[in-house]
């Protein structure tokens, strides 16, 4: 095993007794770039992680849907990462270590520990990696943590699933890291939802609004998303991000977790139950999301899948980081997509009606060629 020569950056507005971010502390160099010059970038066989979007501040109404949203819907939240958290303790026990994927999964992996803590009484180690698609995951960061628990199970975690790029990403690092390094690791993903049927590990697999999608690092920890570029990152380094102190003001990260934390008492017998049905039950995943993705690529002639995000989560990424072309909606009245027909109508970004789909949105990258016109 490689010696561990990193420590945890001292970064994010959470607790250390809620997560360790395993990240380089970037928060000095100058990432951003604006929405058009990272799309044509990326196009043109730029790659994602070397730079960042400039973080989206919403508008007040925005905010305010968020906290409607979260409220309507944090009974709903609490149960699946119930559900979740009960599984991964019926499975791994006081031996796992809950490895979140930065920084969709951060606040999911400190539910999951949360509702551990509350439920067992027992204290999970938590961290926080980066994974980045056709790029692998942060070795470095899982030498680190076999290092500290050399005894412990890695259960990774994140929000949601779309087609499954970081699923299908997260197997094959998995893989290569056992061939490297001779340690294998469990590549199933847990999440609160999985409508793309992309791994067993679920809270549900419907497509609805997990809240923290709504916003970005202000619901995160105030930190970036990761960042693979190697004019700042070194061999040994772990992979960087940013800690966005200037928008402290902004910060619901730690609200947002008290939220649904406070519901877990309400939910935990029926998450308890519900886990040992799944957990005795055969459960296929199939990767069912991505024959639509296909078909949309047909339809609307599409370049590439890469342009092609489905579900609530994925859109919203969309609407906040991409150059967003249209926005498919399989059901206009469903309160899942508000934030979403309102970052649209913000945006000017077309929405069609499109019934015919299981997901319930998808969003459409504008290509490269069309931004030039």
């Amino acid at each position: 095993m490689q010696k561990a020569a990193n420590k945890p950056a001292n970064i994010g507005s959470y607790h250390e007794n809620d997560v360790l971010f395993l990240l380089k502390d970037l928060s000095e160099v100058k990432l951003e770039d604006s929405a058009i010059n990272r799309e044509s970038k990326i196009q043109s066989g730029g790659h994602y992680c070397e730079s960042l979007p400039i973080e989206y501040q919403p508008p007040r109404e925005y905010v305010e849907l968020f906290w409607k949203t979260l409220h309507e819907y944090k009974h709903k939240v609490a149960l699946c990462v119930g559900i979740v958290a009960e599984q991964i303790y019926q499975l791994k026990g006081k031996n796992a270590t809950l490895v979140s994927l930065a920084r969709a999964g951060t606040p999911v992996g400190i539910l999951i520990k949360r509702y551990i803590k509350m439920r067992y009484n027992v204290t999970l180690p938590h961290y926080s990696v980066s994974i980045i698609r056709d790029r692998g995951i942060d070795e470095n960061a899982i030498h680190y943590i076999c290092s500290k628990h050399p005894d412990g199970n890695i259960q990774f975690v994140d929000g949601w699933t779309g087609k499954g790029a970081i699923s299908i990403e997260l197997t094959k690092a998995c893989k290569d890291f056992e061939q490297k390094f001779g340690i294998p690791l469990d590549d199933t993903l847990a999440v609160i939802a999985d409508p793309g049927y992309c791994t067993t590990l679920f809270g549900t697999r419907e497509d609805f609004l997990i809240p923290s999608a709504c916003l970005n690092s202000t619901v995160s920890g105030l930190v970036s998303r990761t960042v693979l570029n190697d004019t700042y990152i070194g061999k040994h380094d772990f992979h960087g991000a940013k800690y966005y102190r200037n928008l402290f003001a902004e910060d619901v990260s730690n609200d947002f977790i008290d939220v649904i934390t406070n519901e877990f008492l309400t939910i935990w017998e029926l998450a308890a139950a519900t886990a040992s049905r799944k957990i005795h039950n055969e459960i296929e995943t199939g990767f069912l999301g991505m024959a639509e993705v296909k078909k949309i690529l047909e339809e609307f002639a599409i370049e590439s899948t890469h342009y092609i995000k489905p579900g609530v989560g994925e859109t919203t990424r969309v609407l906040l980081r991409r150059v967003p072309w249209k926005i498919l909606l399989r059901d206009l009245s469903s309160p899942f997509v508000k934030h979403i027909l309102m970052l649209a109508e913000e945006k000017g970004v077309e929405v069609v009606n499109y019934p015919d789909m299981k997901y319930l949105c998808c969003g459409l990258i504008k290509s490269v060629k069309e931004i030039q016109k």
